[in-house]
């Protein structure tokens, strides 16, 4: 597996824990995109400023990372399985464990797309919709 995926993702997991838009941002291509399944999909240079306007704090413990590359493309995933307890703007603490899957394009290492996979039902029953 290459190493420098496996690295912007270590840095995109430090960026998040450190509610570091730029950082994340940069993470990404130019044209980079984030399924989420809150706010659907965005460019990443949408998504991010939207993240950091419903929170103020974010601790990330990273669990595991898995990696890959698809066959007949050779687009490298890597996915990221963590614990995140995310703090929004009211106080509210939410914690769950999600796993994002990011694909990286042949030779980059910078995030073409993100699927942010996670059960959305407890959250939302929990907190409603933070994104309004």
């Amino acid at each position: 597996m290459s190493q420098p995926q496996i690295d912007t993702i270590r840095r995109y997991l430090k960026a998040l824990h450190a509610s570091d838009t730029a950082g994340l941002i940069a993470s990404f291509e130019a044209d980079g995109m984030v399924h989420s399944p809150f706010l659907g999909d965005m460019l990443a240079r949408d998504f991010f400023p939207r993240l950091a306007q419903a929170s103020s704090n974010s601790v990330i413990t990273p669990i595991d990372l898995f990696a890959s590359v698809e066959p007949a493309t050779q687009h490298t995933r890597v996915a990221a399985y963590f614990r995140y307890d995310w703090t929004l703007k009211d106080g509210k603490v939410v914690t769950f464990t999600c796993v994002d899957v990011f694909t990286f394009r042949p030779g980059s290492d910078r995030i073409a797309d993100m699927n942010i996979v996670y059960d959305t039902h407890p959250l939302r029953e929990e907190v409603g919709d933070k994104y309004a």
